[in-house]
């Protein structure tokens, strides 16, 4: 290596997770006299491990590593991108849906960038200012490679997002995307996550799969693609709840979009434990129940919070799944582990007096690829389990 940079010594204690491939530096470890330009290519030192990592001046995460013994530059980021998308070939992501997560941040080795296409669209954003500075050089490589049509970015503006075209044309604003054989609108200018939940794909045609003939209550339903996929498995009715009226509004256009009448499924915009208690007055009871929640916890001093906030969801919502019903519980809280969630599970059916027999444990769809030695990158939990009563 040839080029000047910074060097940061680290705890030697920290040479096993950063060999194992872990990606994050925290503050707290970083000698305090340390002080560089958000945005520069630092060396760190653990013990025996060197590596090559981004600095942010401003954040918990002082560190995000890219390499072990390159500065990255933009042919570096384009190897990468070349790497993320013959992945998606080999796992076949293409051949089933034309949306999904084209580079998944740590994941694909491009800690702090996310990459998602809608058709012939792809939205780039960066996790915080640091990464925001390699953002051209994705954007250039995305360019490259001959398949799209235009390239946004999405940059935070307070608590909110503006989009700017950074390549190409503009994606329309009603832009229709297909899924496992259905359409989704798909808005690349406003709503959480465009309207369609990428990493959830696989957990869908779990649900779907075990529809046929029963009710099935979708909690937190945004935009209603669990839904959508239990109505074509043969669900006998459909009943999506979301507090956003937008939301609600946008899930009955995704049913009439693929053909299924809205007038023959119930779509309501509520606070979900409020549906909650009130359905279980009425003693309303549903086959299936899907709960996907917005995260509980920005921040590793939010978990203790989120653990009791996910326990009293599921009591709530297994006081309404029929006896021998099936519970999907979703988070995507990423302080919370599996490990955690499968406990406020335990946690939840003890508070509703009901025993879990768990049949399903999974995460996202293959095109969010973890490392494995950055257990936190597995955000997503998706657990499926029978509510019996309790013995």
């Amino acid at each position: 290596m040839t080029e000047s940079i910074p060097v940061v010594e680290l705890p030697a204690s920290l040479s096993h997770a950063l060999g194992s491939g872990h990606p994050w530096i925290y503050r707290d470890h970083v000698p305090k006299h340390f002080r560089a330009e958000t945005g520069t290519w630092v060396r760190v030192q653990a013990g025996p491990v060197r590596a090559i990592a981004l600095w942010d001046a401003e954040s918990p995460l002082a560190l995000r590593i890219f390499s072990r013994d390159r500065v990255p530059d933009e042919r570096w980021v384009a190897e990468r991108l070349r790497a993320a998308l013959e992945l998606r070939r080999t796992m076949g992501v293409a051949d089933r849906a034309s949306a999904y997560r084209l580079v998944a941040g740590e994941g694909d080795h491009l800690p702090g960038i996310f990459v998602d296409r809608y058709a012939a669209f792809a939205v780039v954003a960066a996790d915080g200012a640091a990464v925001s500075a390699i953002v051209p050089w994705v954007v250039s490589a995305l360019s490259g490679t001959g398949e799209l049509a235009g390239v946004v970015e999405k940059r935070r503006r307070g608590e909110g997002e503006r989009v700017l075209t950074a390549w190409g044309r503009p994606p329309p604003r009603d832009l229709i995307v297909e899924e496992n054989g259905l359409r989704f609108r798909a808005n690349l200018y406003e709503g959480q996550k465009t309207g369609l939940f990428l990493d959830q794909r696989d957990n869908r045609s779990f649900v779907e799969q075990r529809s046929g003939g029963r009710r099935v209550l979708n909690l937190f339903g945004y935009t209603g693609a669990f839904s959508v996929y239990a109505a074509r498995g043969g669900a006998t009715e459909v009943t999506t709840v979301d507090i956003a009226e937008g939301a609600i509004a946008a899930a009955r256009d995704n049913f009439a979009l693929n053909g299924f009448d809205p007038e023959a499924h119930e779509f309501l915009a509520a606070d979900v434990f409020e549906f909650l208690r009130a359905a279980a007055d009425r003693k309303e009871r549903f086959d299936v129940v899907v709960c996907d929640p917005p995260s509980f916890a920005r921040s590793r001093a939010h978990r203790d919070r989120a653990l009791k906030a996910y326990t009293r969801l599921h009591a709530a919502a297994l006081a309404v799944t029929s006896p021998s019903g099936l519970y999907a519980a979703s988070s995507c809280t990423t302080q919370v582990s599996p490990e955690a969630f499968r406990g406020t599970l335990a946690d939840g059916a003890r508070k509703a007096r009901v025993t879990l027999q768990l049949v399903h444990d999974a995460g996202h769809a293959p095109d969010h690829p973890v490392i494995a030695g950055h257990p936190e990158g597995r955000y997503l939990k998706f657990m499926v389990a029978r509510a019996l009563p309790a013995v």
